[in-house]
């Protein structure tokens, strides 16, 4: 079997994407990328969540708690990481200004100064705004952790086969296209 890919995301993001709160993540790249940029490596990747950076003060007050939960749900499993997500890209899109982005602050987790950094971070990059469509694991997996996940990037490969496994949409399609319409509407400053 195939090794499967997964994008390394906070938990407390892993957890918004997970229960429909959200629909995009907004990626520059690791400090550790290969290429010392984002690219994406596929349109359908499981949601692997990770904890080194996160920090209450860099998501939004009402998301603050959700960082606490992710480090119990990790101290549940110690040695192993649970996944319970995969996503599927709809839309990869280029923001290369602070005003666009901030359009996008009613749409995620992280607080205005947190991904104007990101945006300033590299500046010659662009960020990426991933509009994703997240589906839940009938079963969740746990995954032995290995020391090749860890680091500051935004990829993975499993080392493990992970079996093929259903997953059941975040979101119905109607509120998904929503949510989608949304994104497109602030990127564009409708």
């Amino acid at each position: 079997m195939q090794r499967e890919i997964a994008l390394r995301e906070w938990a407390v993001a892993v957890d918004a994407l997970e229960s429909g709160r959200q629909i995009i993540v907004l990626r520059k790249g690791g400090i550790a990328e290969e290429t010392k940029e984002f690219r994406l490596e596929s349109p359908r990747f499981y949601l692997f969540p990770s904890y080194e950076h996160q920090r209450p003060e860099l998501v939004k007050p009402e998301s603050r708690e959700g960082i606490d939960a992710s480090i119990a749900e990790a101290e549940a499993h110690p040695g192993a990481v649970r996944i319970a997500s995969y996503a599927e890209v709809e839309e990869d899109i280029e923001v290369t200004d602070a005003g666009t982005l901030s359009r996008l602050g009613d749409l995620h987790i992280w607080t205005e100064e947190y991904a104007e950094e990101r945006l300033k971070w590299k500046r010659t990059k662009p960020l990426h705004v991933l509009v994703l469509r997240m589906y839940r694991l009938e079963e969740p997996v746990l995954v032995p952790m290995k020391t090749s996940y860890g680091g500051c990037k935004s990829w993975l490969r499993f080392e493990d086969p992970v079996p093929e496994l259903r997953g059941i949409p975040v979101l119905d399609e109607e509120t998904f296209e929503e949510r989608k319409t949304a994104v497109k509407r602030a990127i564009q400053g409708f």
